[in-house]
């Protein structure tokens, strides 16, 4: 009986998706059909691939410029590059409703400008954190809000596996990859768990065979002395499946809980995800999952959008304000990186 949904809106809004890369077939497009959500329109710079993924989908429309899909009265799910979120956000109309593919920028000033943009235009905006909204972590922090684990003494992050980045060559430019372009998913959601931390250390590192930045990252997010919060992240584990791992752990004085990230675990094949749960009372069992991260998580962040901009939720959960915080504790790891641990006392 544990929360693994959002609820829906009543009067679900059309829907205009901006930009129409790999995201968009593989979550947006299939979350938004089996939620039952109208898609209005497609528009990407690159006509042709738009048309091609309408005609996939049954998307009624493909609007010609971004001017004239500005135009429509619908949620507007901008799916493009950061890069390209703050000229988008300009073309809109005063007081529009938005959804931005994550990351908010790739830095905290980036984030701000998009944050400011918000503000000044009036915009109803969330940023497509979605990890929080999937099944598994829905249900981790709804027995955590009904006091199954009892006090927290533990949350751990466990990424060690084979990563296939070639599916993601607009990555190769960027001069920060891992934390800001996948480990934010799991910083914002254990935020969105137990707030915010009072500091965080952090490092990431390259790798030899690779073409990226970095790949590779720990971390430690301080939560004062009895909360022990760590991230083991490695993308590099390229030795078969048999030690791969992609788990997501919290323990109390009460009880634990488990979750396998099963989609990247093969990714973007993927395995189900699955979510173990224990207490004082009772030995280990297998919580049965309403959905996946990979696609049913997209559902959520466009339910709550949507309900909150008809009144129907109080909170948007991942609001663009809320969103800057995820943000500035992204821009917090990198600085305590580029920063020199204690040096060791000689002899």
């Amino acid at each position: 009986m544990l929360q693994q949904s959002w609820p829906m809106p009543s009067a679900p809004r059309p829907i205009v998706i901006l930009g129409t890369g790999g995201i968009v077939a593989d979550a947006h497009l299939p979350a938004y059909l089996k939620a039952g959500f109208p898609v209005a329109g497609l528009y990407d710079v690159d006509r042709g691939r738009a048309e091609a993924l309408a005609a996939e989908w049954g998307v009624p429309r493909v609007f010609a410029s971004l001017e004239e899909a500005a135009k429509a009265d619908a949620v507007f799910d901008i799916a493009a590059p950061p890069v390209a979120h703050g000229e988008i956000l300009e073309s809109l109309p005063q007081g529009a409703t938005v959804l931005l593919q994550k990351p908010m920028g790739l830095d905290l000033q980036a984030a701000t400008a998009i944050r400011d943009t918000c503000r000044n235009r009036g915009l109803v905006a969330s940023v497509n954190f979605q990890l929080r909204y999937s099944a598994m972590m829905l249900a981790i922090r709804d027995a955590v809000r009904q006091g199954r684990l009892g006090t927290l003494t533990e949350i751990e992050v466990r990424i060690n596996l084979a990563t296939p980045w070639h599916l993601f060559p607009h990555l190769k430019s960027n001069k920060r990859v891992e934390i800001v372009s996948h480990s934010i998913h799991y910083l914002d959601a254990i935020r969105a768990l137990v707030g915010e931390p009072e500091s965080i250390f952090a490092r990431s590192f390259d790798h030899p065979s690779g073409e990226l930045a970095d790949t590779r990252t720990s971390m430690i997010l301080d939560y004062g002395p009895t909360l022990r919060c760590l991230l083991s992240i490695n993308h590099q584990h390229d030795f078969g499946r048999r030690f791969q791992d992609a788990s997501f752990r919290v323990e109390g004085l009460e009880g634990a809980v488990i979750a396998t990230l099963g989609v990247l675990l093969d990714y973007p094949a993927g395995e189900p995800d699955a979510l173990w749960l224990t207490d004082r009372r009772r030995d280990w069992e297998q919580v049965p999952l309403a959905g996946a991260w990979f696609p049913d998580a997209f559902i959520g962040p466009m339910a709550n959008l949507q309900r909150f901009a008809a009144g129907e939720d109080t909170v948007l959960s991942t609001h663009v304000e809320d969103a800057w915080r995820t943000m500035a504790l992204v821009e917090a790891a990198y600085r305590s990186g580029d920063q020199s641990g204690m040096s060791i006392p000689r002899p």
